[in-house]
């Protein structure tokens, strides 16, 4: 039986995580906590005996930056790796680079939750999360789901809401239950995809 895995990872803090601010398609690398976060994510799936067939990333830095030194403390430098703007960070528009503090004082608390967090709602001359989904699925589908089925166990590093749209296919988690999911930074999502019609989180 196949133990394959498949993992998600979001990156480390970035410089405008620092800052609190919204990032989006911005391209700030990594703090040295954010580069500390994708070491100790490394050392995990090492003592977890994860050898990955392939990884896929964005075209951002800080995720492509998180990926390289998850593979260096894997010693896994060597494996193939994608890069694909498909899994980009949400497209924050008119709230990129704004301090999110100063977002909730000009918008309101309600407001500023709602594009950061509903499925349907998305910031001006942004994207939802409806949106980011609808772009992340498809290259899901279509490059990846196929290696799954194969037994490839496969690594994802990308971002806060181009995850969670994935963990929501996943999960099969509903749009209304959406608004509650974070996923922090540097931490993996592990599930267990020898089956892939029953992809089961296990870690």
């Amino acid at each position: 039986m196949s133990m394959a895995k498949l993992v998600l990872v979001r990156h480390g803090q970035s410089e405008w995580n620092k800052r609190n601010l919204f990032t989006g398609w911005k391209d700030p690398d990594l703090t040295e906590k954010g580069a500390q976060e994708a070491r100790d994510a490394g050392k995990l799936l090492k003592k977890k005996g994860i050898k990955f067939n392939i990884a896929f990333t964005s075209n951002l830095i800080r995720a492509q930056n998180t990926l390289t030194i998850i593979l260096k403390e894997l010693d896994q430098n060597n494996i193939k790796n994608e890069r694909n703007v498909a899994l980009n960070e949400r497209n924050y528009g008119e709230l990129a680079g704004l301090n999110k503090d100063d977002a909730r004082k000009k918008w309101g608390d309600e407001q500023v939750q709602q594009w950061r967090r509903s499925y349907h709602t998305p910031p001006p001359g942004g994207e939802s999360l409806k949106d980011t989904a609808d772009r992340v699925l498809p290259y899901f589908k279509k490059n990846i789901t196929s290696k799954i089925k194969e037994g490839s166990s496969i690594l994802i590093v990308a971002h806060g809401n181009s995850l969670r749209a994935l963990v929501m296919y996943i999960e099969s988690i509903k749009p209304e239950d959406i608004v509650s999911l974070e996923i922090k930074t540097g931490v993996p999502l592990i599930y267990n995809s020898a089956n892939i019609n029953n992809i089961e989180r296990i870690y």
